[in-house]
C-alpha cells in the first residue's frame, strides 16, 4: 500500500480485528479503495489446535464417489455444498475431510452428535458389545437393555417411567401418534406452523413445512396453529425469550405479564374453536422448534397450551429429539425449561450420539391404554449395541460435566454472536438456548425479510472454505442453525464468531461492488 496510515482521513477506520472497513469518503479512488480492501482480504482465522491425526484417505475417488451418488443414491438427498463435502473421519468436535482438511462441526450431523465424533468411551463401548452380543429379538432379555432402560427412566420425572425403544425420530413421533389417538379414543392433532416431526406418512401430516408436504394423502387427522414466533410473528419483543438473547423487536410489558404470549394463545384457542373437534387426540411440541430454525416460543405459552389441551381430552407430547440430553444447558430436558410435564416424551439424535437409536416416554396409564389396541414390536428397537451406546452417552454427559459446559460455553457463543447482529445489518435475529443457536439472516433488520437463497449460500459456502460446518434452516432456508457437540470450547466458539464475522464482510464486499 503506497498511501501511508498517518494520512489517512480520520473518518476512516480499518479494525484489523474484526477486518471491517467503514468509511465516510466513498468517492475516494477505486484503486484506493482495492489497496485498502486487500488489507481485509479475509486473512483466513487461525483455527484452534487439534491433537488428532486422521488416517490417510485410501477409499474411492472423490468423482467416483458423486458418481456413485448420482447414480445410486435417493435423488432427494442432495449434497450440501454446492462443491460436496466428502468426509473420511471425525474425532470429538473436529472433521476431517478425504484430503485430510480439518473442520469445527458445528451442525453435529444434524444435532445428532451429542458427546463428540468417535468418543473414546462411546467407541470402547460399542466395541465390547459387538464382540458379545450384536444383536436380539426385544421378546429376549440382555442386561445392557434393562441397565439402560432403568438409567434413562431415572433422568425422567414422574409418572413418565414406560419406555418404548424404536430406531429414529420419526418412527418415535409416530408411535406418539398412535399413543395419543389410543389413550384419547380421539383423532385430532395439532402441531405448530414450521414444526418439523418426521417424514413418515403419519408424521408427515405434523411437519408443516412447505418441502416435507406431498400432493399424496399423509398424516390425516393433523391440524397446525400459529408458530408463536416472536421475531417473525405479529407479536413479540424485547423480553419474550428464556433466553440471554432477546429480539431486537420493543416490548412494552410489564415484568410478569408478556403481551405476546397472550395473544399467541388466544391464536391457539382460536384453532381449538374453529379447526378440530370438540375432543382431541394431543399436541405435538418442539420445546425449541428445530428444522424452523431454533425458534423459541414466550415464556409460559406452552404451560397454558398444554392446560387448553387437556381440557379438550388432548395429551401432550414433547418432541426431544433435537433439544434433549442437556442440549439446553439449564435442564436435561427441554420441557422443563418451559415448566411443564409431558404426557408423552420423543427422543432421538443425540440419545446414542448417532447410533440409530429413538424411543419414547409416557406413563403406565397411556402405555396400558397402546397395549389394550395393539401389539407394539420393532426388530431393531432397544437392541443390545443401542442400549450399550445410550448408557455410555449418559455416563459421557455426567463424568465430563457436558449439560454444564452446554449451559457455560452456549452462552457465551449467545453473547458473541449477539454482537455479530449488531454489527451487521443482514444479521436479524440471535436467538436460542444452550447449543443451539439460530442466527437468522434478512435483507434489512426493518422488513424482517429473509436473505436471498443464494446469498445465504455463499456465506455458507465461505464458512466451510475457512473450516466451519453449519447448518441451515428456517422456511426460506434463511437461518444458520449451530449445535456443536456439547465438548465444545470456548476457544472454538471464537474462531467459529470470526468465521461468521469474515463471511460477513465478503457478504457486505460483495454487495458494494
Amino acid at each position: 500500500m503506497t498511501l501511508a496510515w498517518r494520512h489517512l482521513p480520520r473518518t476512516l477506520r480499518l479494525e484489523t480485528s474484526s477486518l471491517r472497513i467503514q468509511t465516510k469518503y466513498p468517492s475516494l479512488s477505486g484503486a484506493f479503495w482495492t489497496s485498502v480492501a486487500k488489507l481485509s482480504l479475509h486473512t483466513k482465522p487461525r483455527m484452534p489446535p487439534c491433537d488428532f491425526t486422521p488416517e490417510r484417505y485410501q477409499s474411492l475417488a472423490y468423482d467416483r464417489v458423486l458418481e456413485i451418488h448420482k447414480q445410486h443414491l435417493s435423488p432427494i438427498l442432495m449434497p450440501y455444498f454446492s462443491e460436496p463435502l466428502l468426509l473420511h473421519q471425525g474425532h470429538m468436535e473436529w472433521l476431517f475431510d478425504y484430503e485430510g482438511k480439518r473442520y469445527l462441526d458445528f451442525f453435529s450431523g444434524i444435532v445428532t452428535v451429542s458427546v463428540g465424533h468417535c468418543h473414546p468411551k462411546v467407541n470402547a463401548v460399542a466395541q465390547k458389545q459387538l464382540g458379545r452380543l450384536w444383536h436380539t429379538s426385544a421378546f429376549f432379555v440382555h442386561p445392557p437393555i434393562h441397565e439402560y432402560a432403568e438409567k434413562l427412566s431415572a433422568l425422567l420425572p414422574e409418572p413418565l417411567k414406560v419406555i418404548f425403544f424404536v430406531n429414529s425420530g420419526s418412527e418415535a413421533n409416530d408411535l406418539a401418534m398412535l399413543m395419543a389417538r389410543a389413550h384419547s379414543n380421539n383423532t385430532d392433532i395439532i402441531s405448530f406452523r414450521g414444526a418439523y416431526h418426521g417424514c413418515s406418512p403419519y408424521t408427515l401430516g405434523l411437519s408443516n413445512i412447505m418441502s416435507f408436504k406431498t400432493k399424496l394423502p399423509s398424516g390425516l387427522g393433523c391440524q397446525s396453529t400459529m408458530c408463536p414466533d416472536v421475531f417473525h410473528g405479529p407479536w413479540g419483543g424485547s423480553h419474550c425469550r428464556d433466553s440471554p438473547v432477546q429480539t431486537i423487536r420493543k416490548c412494552s410489558c410489564a415484568p410478569d405479564c408478556c403481551q405476546a404470549k397472550d395473544q399467541y394463545i388466544e391464536q391457539f384457542k382460536d384453532t381449538l374453536n374453529t379447526s378440530v373437534a370438540k375432543s382431541i387426540a394431543g399436541f405435538f411440541a418442539e420445546p425449541i422448534q428445530g428444522v424452523n430454525g431454533f425458534v423459541q416460543y414466550p415464556k409460559g405459552f406452552l404451560k397454558e397450551a398444554f392446560e387448553l389441551v387437556r381440557e379438550r381430552g388432548g395429551v401432550c407430547i414433547a418432541d426431544e429429539v433435537q433439544t434433549g440430553f442437556g442440549r439446553l444447558g439449564s435442564h436435561f430436558w427441554g420441557f422443563q425449561t418451559h415448566g411443564v410435564l409431558p404426557d408423552i416424551v420423543t427422543m432421538a439424535k443425540g440419545i446414542a450420539n448417532g447410533f440409530p437409536m429413538a424411543a419414547v416416554v409416557t406413563t403406565p396409564d397411556v402405555a396400558k391404554s397402546l397395549a389394550k389396541c395393539l401389539l407394539h414390536f420393532s426388530t431393531f428397537g432397544g437392541n443390545p449395541m443401542a442400549c450399550a451406546i445410550g448408557s455410555a452417552v449418559l455416563e459421557v454427559i455426567k463424568e465430563e460435566n457436558l449439560q454444564e459446559n452446554s449451559q457455560e460455553v452456549g452462552t457465551y457463543m449467545l453473547l458473541k454472536f449477539a454482537k455479530l447482529r449488531d454489527e451487521f445489518e443482514i444479521v436479524g435475529d440471535v436467538r436460542g438456548k444452550g447449543l443451539m443457536v439460530g442466527i437468522e439472516l434478512v435483507k434489512d433488520k426493518m422488513s424482517r425479510q429473509p436473505l436471498p437463497r443464494e446469498e445465504v449460500n455463499q456465506i455458507h459456502q465461505d464458512c466451510k472454505h475457512m473450516g466451519l460446518i453449519i447448518g441451515r434452516g428456517g422456511i426460506f432456508s434463511q437461518t444458520f442453525r449451530i449445535a456443536p457437540p456439547m465438548c465444545v470450547t470456548k476457544s472454538e466458539v471464537d474462531f467459529a464468531t470470526e468465521v461468521l464475522r469474515s463471511a460477513l464482510i465478503q457478504h457486505t464486499e460483495r454487495r458494494a461492488k
